[in-house]
Parts: structure tokens; sequence; C-alpha cells
């Protein structure tokens, strides 16, 4: 994600991050989760496969002395979601691959919502949008070829 693009972002989520318990899925060099802590976020977990992105991760979080706010998951998202604790979130960030959008997971991400957190998806173009019982589009935004779909969990149960 540029940075034009994460500052549109956190500007519209304003307040929000500040406290949240956040999740940044698909989270490569985990500058929307690192971005989050720099906002006031109470604490971030970056879900990451790739044995590269996660090493820069972690020299990120290092540099950046917030350790005891950050931890990683070391795997993909998919097989984070079957073997998760019962965690739910203030906000998610979902940044999958543009060539491989893993819809269907990102769409289990939207379960993992505490009543009235957000989920934003970015994804490469108008198309189908994810679907979960209580939980509704609020915003789309569109910045050239990206596209941030927002998501908010309903204040009743899932």
């Amino acid at each position: 994600m540029s940075e034009r693009i994460r500052n549109a972002l956190f500007n519209s989520l304003g307040d929000l991050v500040e406290g949240a318990v956040v999740l940044d899925a698909f989270a490569g060099t985990g500058s929307v989760g690192l971005e989050a802590l720099s906002r006031g976020a109470h604490d971030v977990t970056f879900v990451e496969r790739d044995r590269i992105a996660q090493k820069v991760l972690a020299k990120n979080i290092t540099a950046l002395g917030v350790e005891e706010r950050a931890s990683i998951v070391r795997t993909t998202v998919h097989n984070w979601l079957e073997t998760k604790d019962e965690k739910e979130f203030d906000i998610i960030f979902a940044d999958p691959p543009y060539n491989d959008p893993q819809l269907s997971t990102a769409s289990e991400l939207l379960g993992l919502l505490k009543p009235g957190g957000y989920m934003v998806l970015s994804h490469p173009g108008r198309g189908e949008e994810l679907a979960k019982t209580g939980v509704v589009v609020v915003d789309n935004r569109s910045y050239g070829n990206a596209f941030l779909t927002f998501y908010r969990r309903d204040e009743a149960a899932l």
C-alpha cells in the first residue's frame, strides 16, 4: 500500500485507531500496522507468511521499539484462521496480494471483528464485496487502480 493511500486510510479512520486492538493480515513488512501503532493503537498482530518480509517486519518493530505492543504470526492468514485463539479486533487491515486476493479468507476475517469494529480491505478493483451477516459496507474509496472497502460490524452479535 502506497504512503499516499495509507495516509488517506488513517485520516478516514481518525480517532478510531487510538487504543485499538488491530490485526494486520497479509502484513508484508508491516507498514500499515506500524502506522497504526504510531497513531496510538494499543497493540497489533501481524500475520505474514513470507520469510523475508517477516525478517524485515521484525527489524522494523525492533527499530521502532514497539516489541511489547506487536506480535508476528509466521504463517498464512488461512492457516492462522484455523488455529487462532478467540481474540477479536477493533480494526482489521486486509491487504492480500493483488494477484491472489483470497476473498474467501478475507471474508473469514470479518468474523473476528468486535461489535462496532471495522475492517478495511485493499483490492485491485471494483468487484465482489465480502458478505457476512451483521457486517455492512460503510465506504468504498478508489485511488487509481487501488480500492479500499470499509466494513463495519453491527453492535449486535454476529
